[in-house]
């Protein structure tokens, strides 16, 4: 077997086209179907079901996925091990993050890590959903909860706090509210319920159990836009929304904590791109450690 066909196999399989698979790898379609059809032929068995409008695993590729994934790990391990401490880092390495944390805090500053390492390119995917990395959406992971299944290496990268929030023009039409049970009658922005894909992104539920927001926004930062316009109060992200001066607290006694923590596979955590990437991210949060506060 050719390990190229390998890493073709487990692309389709994990993005369930060809199409995509080729996408993903730097190659045209016709290589990579080409290159999948002669690992069949190797195997001598047929390991998807090909249609227009996709790739579903055979039983046979079901049972092949696993042992393609071990020969995957092994290679990256092998080319960990034999890696020159003296080259610089280069490849690539993707990180999946929520949108908050993504786009207010990492998207000005992972340019840093580029300026390190010339020959590193790096991904940030800051978008309000869950990676998957055992398929390789993301090589490092930035979630609200800390996994508890899985060949997963987890770290807290850092606490942080949340609070309620509106903007002064909303406050001086309408007025503060004195208790929680005083929310009820002011016009809120929150999420949309039914796509909150985290436990802990339902913020608003530690605060009142009811929050009958009038605007909701699958992104909590449409969520910080649409209070710093004046739509509502709204559970904010304290890094974001306390240097902002259009936008004032809300009984700021009441506040909720979260964490952010770091994630990674366990076959992928002594990569060099993946390990610089997560020692620069730790590294970047501590420094900035009171924000978070």
């Amino acid at each position: 077997m050719n390990w190229d066909d390998i890493r073709i196999f487990l692309a389709v399989a994990r993005s369930g086209q060809i199409l995509a698979a080729a996408r993903r790898l730097g190659l045209n379609h016709a290589t990579v179907a080409r290159r999948l059809s002669a690992l069949e032929e190797d195997l001598g068995v047929k390991l998807f079901e090909r249609s227009t409008s996709g790739c579903v695993p055979t039983e046979k590729g079901v049972r092949f996925l696993p042992r393609a994934e071990r020969i995957e790990e092994d290679m990256m391990a092998a080319a960990a091990d034999v890696a020159d401490a003296e080259v610089g880092v280069s490849g690539t390495v993707r990180i999946g993050a929520p949108d908050g944390f993504g786009v207010a805090f990492l998207a000005p500053r992972l340019g840093g890590l580029t300026e390190q390492h010339p020959d590193l390119k790096v991904q940030l995917v800051p978008v309000p959903r869950s990676f998957s990395l055992s398929r390789r959406e993301a090589d490092i992971a930035i979630t609200l909860e800390r996994p508890d299944h899985g060949r997963l290496i987890a770290g807290k990268l850092t606490d942080y706090r949340l609070g309620l929030y509106a903007s002064r023009a909303y406050l001086d039409r309408f007025g503060h509210p004195g208790t929680l049970k005083d929310l009820a009658a002011h016009r809120l922005v929150g999420p949309v319920e039914d796509l909150i894909y985290s436990p802990a992104l339902n913020y608003s539920a530690d605060f009142t159990r009811d929050w009958p927001a009038r605007f909701e926004i699958a992104s909590a930062l449409g969520v910080t836009e649409a209070v710093r316009s004046g739509a509502g109060i709204g559970v904010l992200h304290g890094f974001i929304a306390s240097p902002d001066p259009r936008l004032e607290p809300v009984l700021p006694d009441i506040r909720v904590d979260r964490a952010y923590w770091t994630v990674v596979h366990e076959s992928a955590r002594s990569l060099r791109p993946v390990a610089t990437a997560l020692a620069f991210l730790q590294e970047l949060v501590a420094n900035e450690r009171p924000i978070f506060g």
